[in-house]
């Protein structure tokens, strides 16, 4: 794997250990208007589009059920409170990233995490490394479209062609490539290697510290 002056990563399933907190969460907005509770499993396979695509998913007849809006915005009132119950960063992330900033490597987060709780998540696990996060809003378009890993790539001052994208998941995969930029793909998050494979990972690594076993 090549070493990269610039490395961007996803959140949920990448750095950050979020599944039991969304799923608690979206059981809390489930149960608010008696609509069907979903496992940890069916929560995994829902993640990934940002949170409006999350609850769709959850909400029979997605955001043709009437109380669609009410749902997610209870969602959100309840995630935004409770959004480090049980989240934490996967083993071995936090000395990767210090590891990559000890060598000088530019770090962002960009993610279809709700922008205020993506914002709030990488100050509380990752303040000394990461200073740029963005997450979903109204104000710009979303993975898998580029911009967000573009305002990352300006706000860095970073050049694109040495730049990678880190993710776990399809959406990430085809973020890379809308973005110009190669993709590393992640064993460790939401999706398992033959679905990555499927959807067009082509780097795939097991350990976080594969990312910076390459540093010289």
């Amino acid at each position: 794997m090549k070493e990269f002056d610039t490395y961007i990563f996803d959140l949920d399933g990448t750095l950050l250990y979020t599944l039991g907190d969304l799923t608690a969460s979206t059981n809390y907005a489930m149960r608010a208007f008696n609509m069907p509770e979903h496992t940890t499993e069916e929560v995994r396979m829902m993640v990934g589009n940002g949170i409006k695509k999350l609850i769709e998913r959850a909400v029979p007849e997605g955001n043709a059920n009437k109380y669609y809006e009410e749902v997610y915005n209870t969602f959100i009132e309840h995630y935004l409170k409770h959004n480090a119950d049980t989240t934490k960063p996967y083993e071995g992330i936090t000395d990767m990233l210090a590891t990559l900033k000890q060598h000088g490597k530019k770090i962002a987060v960009v993610s279809n995490k709700y922008c205020k709780a993506t914002e709030e998540l990488c100050h509380r696990f990752f303040s000394e490394y990461i200073k740029v996060a963005i997450g979903e809003s109204d104000k710009i378009k979303k993975k898998p479209a580029p911009d967000t890993v573009n305002e990352a790539l300006k706000i860095l001052e970073a050049e694109r062609n040495n730049a990678v994208y880190v993710g776990d998941s399809e959406v990430d995969i085809q973020t890379a490539v809308n973005s110009g930029m190669p993709c590393i793909s992640v064993l460790w998050g939401f999706r398992d290697r033959d679905f990555l494979i499927k959807n067009g990972a082509q780097t795939l690594i097991e350990n976080p510290n594969d990312i910076v076993a390459c540093l010289k």
